[in-house]
């Protein structure tokens, strides 16, 4: 199957039409059976079409950004699970606990995770307090 847009000449309007082959449009423009669906002119003509290709390049870069995708996916768990294996979690109270450890020498302590917001990492920063911001996926496993 073939699709071409046609457009009628005596009333310039534009249609697609699907045809077996080529040579069947040539056949039925050969016999007059190709008429305008507005007017029911026969002076209809294919217009200038870009062929529609199918890339297999972009499928390969679609796949591959696939694949990439899923290894910083696969190395960000990775990293979660570390944390969560060797480090506190203290929820909405980072900003405080990290205040608590660092200015209190007496307050041994293993690192900490939680959230904070920007605004609040940059408070941390201002103070002399080290602190990082990294991605984070909640496990979706039900």
């Amino acid at each position: 199957m073939i699709k071409y847009k046609l457009i009628c000449k005596d009333c310039n309007t534009k249609f697609d039409s699907w045809f077996a082959s080529s040579s069947e449009y040539e056949k039925l423009k050969k016999r007059k059976l190709l008429t305008c669906n507005s007017c029911n002119s026969l002076k209809v003509e294919k217009t200038l079409m870009a062929p529609q290709l199918i890339n297999n390049k972009i499928e390969f870069e679609t796949k591959l950004n696939t694949t990439k995708h899923l290894k910083i996916k696969k190395t960000i768990k990775n990293y979660q699970k570390f944390i969560k294996d060797n480090f506190q979690y203290v929820g909405d109270n980072f900003a405080y606990e990290a205040r608590s450890i660092h200015y209190n020498n007496k307050k041994k302590s293993k690192g900490i995770y939680g959230s904070a917001t920007k605004q609040d990492l940059k408070e941390l920063k201002d103070e002399g307090i080290e602190a990082q911001m990294i991605p984070w996926i909640e496990d979706k496993d039900n």
